[in-house]
This record gives structure tokens, sequence and C-alpha cells, in this order.
């Protein structure tokens, strides 16, 4: 990066800032702060949901899958689509109506009046923990971002890594601290579209002519790494085990449901983000980092793109990349900080231990909470080499638990209160065991190859069916356990 790539990205960095200050003071309740209002329509919440949904996590971890398996791993974000477009159909109809009449503020509010208090709590706890393992995932991917282009070196003796991580936490909860619900979604805009641009514009067409075209780039590679058939089959349907049903049970989605004015516009919402997921993202993604197993074949395959970025662009657009980079980064670590202080400050702690406080209050607690949530998160960080390995973990916890009580609550009359619970708390369990190999699976089980979401998910909903039909306990009174 030269001097003017710096500059830029400094500017970029501080305009971003500023519309967070901007929002921050016009903010005059909590809805502002976490639903900007009810106010947002269609367009700006769309590209705020691929934004926080793919961000820089996905987009590095997509770069990564593109270096190892070539335009097979665009198949990541197809899960994308779907998930999207079933939530658009089946979801959000159900949801605001809903909402018109309740007012809700949280994913776990909706389970509050399908299943009372015991299970919401328990519901925002998985989705509280769960948030600050993306978080973490997040910020590793900035890291990555920051050592492979102008971080090469890093005071105090720390790796290059460690010390992105520690800088880009540091920003990323300094955002969040200052900006709103606003702040977040038109910055998401901005930044995505910039992204896009500087990705599909500008670096495709710039990589190629540097590789000779497609002609060289497919003369460099292996012909199967264009192939769309190399991923193994069980890989594929671990991500869509993984990553579809986090659109019934994702916080950050709930919060821009409630965002929207109206159904119509939330629907349209969703479908915009789809499309920029797959194929949009989704191929040049993954093509890029084909390019970058070119320029690059040695590199950790993360990191590939990010030194393809810095070495290919010309001078200027690789600081506005960059930034973009960073500025997606940002806005899905923000979204994913604020969910998990949304869950645990407006489900936890001001229901249960400062009954009701003033509005100032729970801003200063929200902040509290981002701060101690954004220090989590640095530690999850640094545990974690792989970004993708660091996402999906955060998502298989909360899919295992929340999953299909969450379906039951839409879609089974007969779902009791206790099912919810106890095939939250046991399929959770299962995937946290599994994954951490506190508990090993049998030899010919483990050889299938299936995520541990996956055995948590049917062990939930075992548990769930049976518990609910053997206990056909009557939903509480909101308020009641």
């Amino acid at each position: 990066m030269t001097v003017l790539d710096y500059a830029i990205f400094g500017l970029y960095m501080a305009g971003v800032l500023a519309v967070g200050i901007y929002f921050y003071r016009r903010n005059e309740s909590t809805e502002d702060y976490f639903l900007a209002g009810r106010s947002m329509g269609a367009g700006h919440v769309g590209l705020s949901i691929a934004a926080t949904d793919v961000g820089g996590g996905f987009s590095i971890g997509l770069g990564g899958l593109g270096f190892n398996i070539g335009l097979a791993g665009s198949w990541l974000l197809f899960t994308g689509l779907i998930g999207a477009w079933l939530s658009a159909v089946l979801i959000i109809p159900r949801i605001k109506k809903i909402d018109t009449t309740r007012g809700l503020f949280t994913y776990p509010d909706f389970l509050r009046l399908r299943y009372g208090d015991r299970v919401a709590l328990l519901a925002a706890i998985i989705s509280g923990l769960g948030y600050m393992g993306f978080t973490g995932g997040q910020v590793l991917a900035g890291a990555k971002l920051a050592a492979g282009t102008f971080l090469t070196e890093a005071p105090l003796g720390l790796r290059p890594v460690t010390f992105a991580v520690l800088l880009i936490a540091g920003i990323t909860v300094l955002y969040t601290f200052l900006g709103g619900m606003k702040a977040v979604i038109y910055t998401d805009t901005i930044q995505w579209i910039i992204l896009i641009t500087g990705l599909v514009v500008v670096t495709i067409p710039v990589t190629l002519s540097e590789l000779g075209g497609l002609s060289g780039l497919r003369a460099a590679l292996p012909a199967k790494l264009f192939s769309l058939g190399n991923v193994d089959p069980v890989t594929f349907f671990n991500w869509m085990v993984s990553i579809i049903p986090i659109w019934l049970v994702g916080m950050t989605l709930y919060q821009r449901m409630y965002a929207c004015r109206d159904r119509r516009e939330a629907q349209k919402a969703w479908l915009i983000a789809g499309l920029f997921e797959y194929p949009v993202m989704a191929f040049a993604g993954a093509f890029l980092g084909l390019c970058a197993r070119v320029w690059f074949p040695q590199a950790d395959p993360e990191m590939g793109l990010p030194m393809l970025i810095a070495e290919v662009l010309p001078m200027g657009v690789t600081g506005i990349v960059i930034a973009a980079y960073f500025s997606a980064i940002m806005s899905t670590a923000d979204s994913c900080l604020m969910a998990s202080s949304g869950n645990i400050v407006n489900d936890i702690i001001e229901r249960y231990i400062v009954r009701d406080p003033t509005p100032e209050r729970i801003i200063r607690l929200s902040q509290i909470v981002t701060l101690l949530i954004g220090i989590s998160a640095i530690a999850i960080a640094i545990s974690f080499t792989n970004v993708l390995d660091a996402i999906l973990y955060a998502y298989g916890f909360m899919v295992s638990g929340l999953f299909v009580p969450t379906l039951g609550a839409y879609f089974w009359r007969r779902s009791s209160p206790s099912g919810a619970f106890w095939g939250m708390l046991i399929g959770g369990t299962v995937t946290v065991a599994l994954s951490s190999h506190l508990v090993h699976l049998p030899a010919p089980v483990a050889g299938v190859g299936l995520n541990p979401t996956v055995y948590g998910i049917v062990v939930s909903a075992v548990v769930f069916i049976a518990v609910s039909l053997l206990t056909p306990d009557p939903v509480p009174e909101e308020g009641q356990s």
C-alpha cells in the first residue's frame, strides 16, 4: 500500500466513525438505538443484511475456499440465498404480524410469547454466547486482512495477526459503543456497494489482465478448480445444516425485521439480500480466491485474497477496497455485538436484575456489556487460526439448540415450553461436547464426516418432540416461568 492508500483508508475510517457519532447524537430512545425507529426501507435493510451476513468473515473465508477448492466454494453462500428466501416467505409474514401488535425488541421476545420466560432466558443465553463467538470470527477476519495487506510487522513482540486482532477489536468496539442500528444500516449500505464494486468492477478485471485473461488462469491451475462439482457432498450438507437455520434464529436478522417499516419492505429486503449473497458475492469471492492461488501458491488460503488485493490493485484503489473490507468486517462485528448485547441487556439484565430502568441507564448498561463482549471476542479470535471455523462453530452452537424449538413455535401447535427448554439445552450441549472433543462419536459414525451441528439438531428434535408430546403443558403467561 502507498501513502495515498493509507490516507484514503484513514479518511474512510474517519468518515464511518463520523456517521456513527451523527446517529448516536440523534438517538432519542432505546427503540432508535436498537431498531432504527422501526422506519427502514427495503433497499438499505437488504444491503445491510448482505453486509452483515457475508461481511468480512465469510468473504475472507470464501476466498480461502476458492483458493482450496475453486469455484465450488461459491456453494457456501448458496445457503444464504436459500435461507433468505425461505425466511421471506415463511417467517416474515408471521413475525411482522406479531411485531405490529406487540412491539418486539429481540428474538427471545418472540419465544417468550410462545413458551414463556424460562425458554426465552435460555434462548437469550445461547444467542448471546453464539454471537460473541461470531464476533470473534469477524475480528479474526479483520486481523488476517490487516496482516495480509499493510500490518506486516507488529510492536511489543506480538505476531502481526495477534496485534491486528487487538487493533480491529478496539476500533469495532468503539464504533459500536457510539453508533446505533441506523448508523449500522446506513454505513452497511455504503460499505457493501463499495466492496462489491471494488471486487467485481476493479479487482477481477485487473487480476485477470495481470494473469493473461481466463485462458492464462486456466493454464495455471488444475481443471477441477473450475468445476462447481469440486466439493464433497458431506461438506455441502454441513454448510446447509449450519447456515440455513440461522435465518430462523439470528438475532441480527430479527432486529432488522423489526426495523423495517412493514411486512412488504421486510420481504423485499430479504429477497435483495439473498441475490447479493448468491450469485454476486459467492462467485466474486471464490473466483478471487482462485486467482490468489496463482499469485501466492504457498500462502495461508485465507490470506491469499488480502495479499492479492494489496499486490494487484492500482494505487488509491487498494486503499478504498481495503477500507471497504474493514468496514464490512466492522459492520458485521458491530451488528453481532449489538445482538449479543441486546440479548444480555434486554432479555436478562433488564428483566431479572435492573427492573424499570431509564432509557439512559439502559444505553449505559449496553455500552458496558458491549465492552465486556468485545474483550471476550478478542480472546475467541486469538484462540482460532481459521476464520471459517470460528464462524461455523458459533453458528453451530446457536443453530443446534435454537432451530428446532423455534421451528416448532412457528409451525407446530403441540410444541410445549418444556419440550422447547430441554430441546434447546440438550441439543446445544451435544454440539458443544462434540465440537470441543469432550465426547467422541463411535468410529463408524465419526467416519461419515458430519458436522457436530447435525447431531445436535437431531438430538434436539428428538428431545423436543418427545417431551412436548409427554408434557403438553400450557404456555405460561408472560412474566412467569
